[in-house]
This record gives structure tokens, sequence and C-alpha cells, in this order.
């Protein structure tokens, strides 16, 4: 019989290259709301949501002031950031829209909504928020039938307020 890992294991956190510390900083707290849990020096800071120890570290040991790694590389394509609730996600995205920052993409996955971002060192960023799972869409064999719509922005504003 092969291994299966434990249903309950989850990805723990994250721990990124950056070239410039403070610029992610200010990217993943300040415009993210992420918590500076604490600092290695000037070259590491470890942030979290809710107290965690850390969910997102950064780094610049081997990074520091360097330019963002080839798009067309192997490599991480983007952390995925998982919302509670759908007003959450409707908050951020009214944060990032006022803030003018850049997205990449808006989609409903059927599963979950998503925004689609990069952080200052181009590394990519999903925030989402998922479905209850009894919403989500099956095939005619009952398996996840996951699909990229366009995602309903006025509809998920509304709940911003």
């Amino acid at each position: 019989m092969e291994y299966q890992i434990p249903a309950q294991t989850r990805i723990g956190h994250v721990h990124l290259k950056v070239s410039n510390l403070q610029q992610s900083l200010d990217f993943y707290c300040g415009l993210l709301g992420f918590e500076l849990m604490t600092m290695y020096g000037d070259q590491a800071a470890f942030i979290s949501a809710g107290g965690y120890h850390h969910h997102i570290g950064l780094n610049t040991w081997h990074s520091k002031n360097s330019p963002p790694a080839p798009e067309r590389a192997p490599g991480l394509y983007h952390t995925a950031i998982l919302y509670p609730e759908r007003k959450d996600l409707a908050v951020i995205l009214k944060r990032l829209i006022d803030a003018n920052y850049p997205l990449t993409g808006l989609s409903d996955h059927g599963v979950s909504e998503a925004i689609y971002l990069d952080d200052p060192d181009k590394n990519g960023v999903e925030l989402y928020w998922d479905r209850p799972r009894e919403l989500w869409p099956k095939d005619e064999n009952g398996d996840i039938a996951m699909f990229t719509n366009r995602l309903d922005v006025e509809g998920l504003l509304a709940l911003a307020v």
C-alpha cells in the first residue's frame, strides 16, 4: 500500500527570499495586514496572522538587492493566503483598490474566489476564500470540477462595508 500523508496535515509556513526586507514588510504587514512577530537583525523577519509564530518568513540571506527570479524558471508559482470569510476577502480587495495596488487577476474557481497580485519581488500571491464544501461544483462522477471564471467583483465589494 502506498503511503498517504495524514489528512490533518497543513502547510505551516512559507519562507521567501526577498531583495529588500523593509519593502517586503511594507507589503505583507503594511498593506496585507500581517503582524510582525520577530526580526533576526536586519536580514530576516517572521510574520503572522493571529499571533502564530510565523506564517511567512522573509529573508535577504542570499537575495539582498537581487532582481526578481525569471518568470520562466522553476520556482514557487504563488503563495495562497486563505481568508476565513468572503467578507474578509472583500475588505482586502477594497484595501488593494484604495491603495491602487496592481492586481494580476481576479477569478471565481467554483470552489473558491481569488485575487492575484505580485509582492515587491514579483513573487505571486493569491488571496482567496473557500466556498463551503457542499457548494463545490462536481462533475458527473462526483469529482471536484474547478474552473476559472470572471470574479463577481461588484458583488464581492458590496460586502466591504
